[in-house]
């Protein structure tokens, strides 16, 4: 049978669907945002909280947001970029980072609903998988779930660092421990000790330690934040538990130090009343009149 080139037809273009911009553009998943965004009818407008976490080249980001028909509303943000004035060492895109993202943003939005007393969180950083508990007393904990986009949700990706971060932060997201770093899929079981680990840094350690026994010169490169400011592998683990702490005493923003514009250079004139132009009109009437 000879090759027969499938010819599209007139309707087929007649009944074509437009996909979405975002779904054309490769940004959204709209199968997996409608599950997230979903509300039940009975909830009335109880807005349904999304802990969304993204990751750049340079920095971890991570929000909690609703969405509404005119878009979505953020609550509260952090960014990796702010745990420097909490005294991380550097690396703010590795797992560390993204755990202290996770938990800077949820003691940020547990403070702003007058939370953060009542839900502590796991204070107590062991590497094993905690959950939040409600108070008899109540309110209830704050929920959450869990947004990644479209990064692929394998065993030990940063995004469940994030997740990890939020939970023991004092936040509800619903999760299990088999996605941390550490767990085991043949025995069914995490090492509390590999989470930590990584929680604190320690496989940068270890890294930075090898490269620089083998080669002095790619260490100096890929880790010259480090040398700049005198960290040294021994000293990570420190560090980090000091930037977890100083998120805990005060995760509240600072402003930053630029002035708003009191006046935009290309700002269009007001638009003149009906009154104004009769006025504008009769003016240039009588200035023709006295020049005759």
């Amino acid at each position: 049978m000879p090759f027969i080139k499938v010819q599209k037809s007139k309707a087929y273009f007649k009944r074509f669907q437009v996909k979405y911009k975002r779904r054309r553009e490769g940004k959204t998943d709209y199968r997996a945002r409608k599950r997230l965004v979903a509300q039940d009818k009975n909830k009335y407008n109880s807005p349904r909280y999304r802990f969304v976490v993204r990751f750049s080249n340079k920095e971890v980001t991570a929000q909690i947001v609703y969405s509404t028909i005119a878009g979505d509303k953020v609550v509260a943000a952090a960014y990796s970029r702010e745990l420097t004035r909490f005294g991380a060492p550097g690396g703010l895109t590795n797992y560390a980072a993204a755990y202290a993202t996770g938990l800077l943003v949820a003691r940020r939005v547990l403070t702003k609903f007058n939370l953060a007393d009542k839900y502590q969180g796991n204070t107590k950083v062991d590497g094993n998988d905690y959950n939040v508990e409600e108070n008899e007393e109540g309110p209830k904990p704050f929920l959450a779930l869990l947004d990644v986009g479209l990064r692929r949700t394998t065993t030990g990706a940063k995004v469940f660092a994030a997740l990890k971060g939020a939970t023991d932060g004092g936040l509800s997201v619903p999760h299990s421990e088999t996605r941390f770093v550490g767990y085991d899929s043949e025995a069914k079981k995490l090492d509390p000790e590999v989470l930590k680990k990584h929680i604190f840094a320690g496989h940068v350690a270890d890294y930075m330690k090898h490269l620089k026994e083998e080669d002095a010169e790619s260490f100096n490169r890929q880790f010259s934040a480090y040398v700049k400011a005198g960290v040294k592998p021994e000293d990570l683990e420190a560090r980090w538990k000091k930037t977890f702490d100083a998120v805990r005493a005060n995760p509240a923003p600072v402003k930053s130090g630029k002035k708003k514009l009191d006046q935009h250079k290309n700002k269009r004139p007001a638009r003149l009343t009906h009154a104004q132009r009769k006025e504008k009109v009769a003016a240039k009437l009588a200035a023709g009149k006295s020049d005759e």
